[in-house]
């Protein structure tokens, strides 16, 4: 097993899939409806506990404050976790009665668990379940989890500062005024945010405005105190202190549509020397405006479906699928590289998608009843609906397919790039964020329509859908690695780039002895990038963003 696991290692290693940058961090907020004690005679004296579960083992990871005697508790405690699309982060919920003689668990406390993945929460937002106890439901108790992202990070703010009457500090001309804004942190030290230009000679300065990200210059508390100070220019980098004032980020946002904020610059020593002292001047904040960044979970909390589409090769080099050298060998208790490829990498998109049906196709195989070759056949031989119900429902289309098909050949991916492509450009008149198509490709060989690949892949750039190849199999897929655009710009045969980055290639014996896991969360680790590029360059907001905004309270 230790061997197994350097060899999982390694490979996560080479491909620089360990501690990937957490995406971004959710706060969960929990509430309760009808706990029904084990004594009847008492309310309970709930308290929610969150674990993960990690390697097949749960572990606490924090538990929300204990409310006295209440059937139907809304916690404060907020629940923070780092979100990763790329993995499936279950997530287990347990009510206990913690009574106020110990805060210790026993068996007899426990009042119901319910069991997810943080991305069923994500996506619906505010996901509502019964509480199960013993496999049973626990009475009509259920229990609701609402996410929200911590937002901040992303946001940022023009600021567009003047003043007048500053305090004149030169003797032959007038002061040359430049102002700092400072962040005050936890620790008292203060971080500069900010420093604007030397205006000359004027004690009327109007700054230019200025941008800076609502992380560094509040750390996303709008309360933070912020320090701004006005100094006197001096070629001599001794600037005169004319004076200073404080702020909040909260009070700036005062300067929105239309409105000024003014401050009166003090100089504490003239302040306390001088009776008759007003100020060394006053600041004005003429306009602040606030850019939202949306990010990837913005978009699926607004309502944002990801559409899974899985396309799977069906060419003569896999070998018959009656051989069990064959790539494409049902063993009966062995799933192929094919079956785990798609597991893998379909189990994670599903919790994005709500209906849960995947379209699936295959190509280069002559299909009944005529035994012509199709490059973008359904697998369930429907072409009308060629939607399968379920991840478990394209294993089973495919397993039943296979012994229908004359694998053929050549290896063509572009008509199935171009029938996906289709679908997202119908999309793109909707002028929403409503539906962004992953196509999942799965390959055994080097592709034979290279050319006409190429440019489906940048018209495809232009359409909200990202393409994931999985090379199966132990061929040469070096040519494949130029359409995965991370070593330069993939082009058109007519010299037209990519407009984005949308495809990722992975070959599958990189993964051979690592979990599957490792294999999805390679492939998909840079789909919220490519989400976020689109929605973002096309100036799309994200859906219900007004619904989004006003679910940041909780309602008891």
């Amino acid at each position: 097993m230790k061997k197994m696991s350097n060899i999982y290692e390694s490979a996560a290693n080479t491909l620089g899939i360990f501690n990937s940058p957490c995406l971004t961090k959710v706060e969960l907020r929990v509430a309760c409806k009808g706990i029904s004690d084990r004594d009847a005679l008492s309310k309970p004296d709930p308290c929610v506990i969150l674990k993960m579960q990690s390697h097949g083992q749960w572990f606490e990871v924090d538990r929300t404050e204990v409310i006295r005697t209440c059937i139907n508790p809304v916690f404060s405690k907020l629940f923070t976790v780092d979100f990763y699309f790329e993995e499936v982060q279950r997530l287990r919920f347990e009510v206990h009665d913690i009574s106020s003689n110990h805060n210790g668990l026993k068996e007899a406390d426990f009042l119901g668990g319910m069991e997810c993945t943080l991305g069923q929460i994500v996506s619906q937002r505010k996901l509502s379940k019964s509480l199960l106890k013993h496999g049973n439901t626990a009475g009509k108790s259920s229990i609701t989890v609402i996410a929200e992202e911590l937002s901040g990070n992303d946001d940022y703010v023009e600021l567009s500062f003047s003043a007048r009457k500053l305090d004149d500090k030169d003797f032959f001309s007038k002061s040359d005024p430049f102002l700092e804004i400072f962040r005050m942190n936890d620790d008292a030290t203060q971080q500069l945010v900010h420093r604007t230009e030397v205006v000359m000679n004027n004690l009327n300065p109007a700054w230019k405005t200025f941008k800076v990200s609502v992380n560094s210059l509040c750390s996303g508390d709008q309360d933070r105190r912020l320090k701004c100070v006005v100094w006197d220019w001096d070629s001599n980098g001794k600037h005169d202190f004319i004076g200073e004032f404080s702020s909040t980020f909260k009070e700036m946002r005062g300067a929105m549509e239309g409105r000024q904020v003014q401050w009166e610059c003090i100089n504490p020593k003239y302040k306390a020397k001088k009776k008759n002292y007003k100020n060394s001047g006053i600041v004005i904040l003429n306009q602040c405006k606030i850019h939202k960044m949306h990010s990837f979970l913005d978009y699926i909390m607004g309502g944002c479906q990801i559409q899974f589409t899985v396309a799977i090769d069906f060419t003569a080099s896999n070998g018959d699928p009656r051989n069990s050298c064959s790539l494409h060998y049902i063993h009966p208790y062995q799933p192929n590289e094919y079956l785990k490829a798609l597991v893998a990498v379909g189990e994670i998109c599903q919790d994005y998608d709500s209906d849960k049906m995947f379209p699936a196709f295959g190509f280069g195989a002559r299909i009944p009843p005529e035994y012509k070759v199709s490059h973008d056949f359904a697998i369930n031989f429907n072409e009308d609906n060629p939607e399968c119900a379920g991840i478990q429902g394209v294993v089973e289309a495919y397993q039943s397919c296979l012994p229908k098909l004359q694998l053929y050949g050549p290896t063509n991916i572009a008509p199935i790039i171009q029938k996906v492509a289709k679908s997202a450009s119908e999309e793109t008149n909707t002028k929403e964020a409503s539906q962004y198509f992953i196509l999942l490709i799965l390959t055994d060989g080097v592709i034979t329509d290279m050319a006409d690949t190429r440019e489906a892949i940048v018209h495809a750039s232009h359409l909200p859908m990202s393409v994931i190849i999985v090379g199966v199999g132990n061929a040469d897929f070096s040519d494949m690695q130029m359409l995965d655009g991370d070593d330069g710009i993939l082009r058109s045969p007519k010299g037209e780039p990519v407009l984005r980055d949308i495809v990722q290639f992975v070959p599958f014996r990189n993964f051979k002895h690592a979990s599957p896991a490792a294999l999805a969360k390679s492939v998909l680790a840079e789909v919220p990038n490519q989400v976020v590029d689109y929605y973002n360059g096309k100036g799309i907001k994200p859906k219900c963003m007004s619904e989004y905004e006003s679910s940041r309270t909780l309602a008891p």
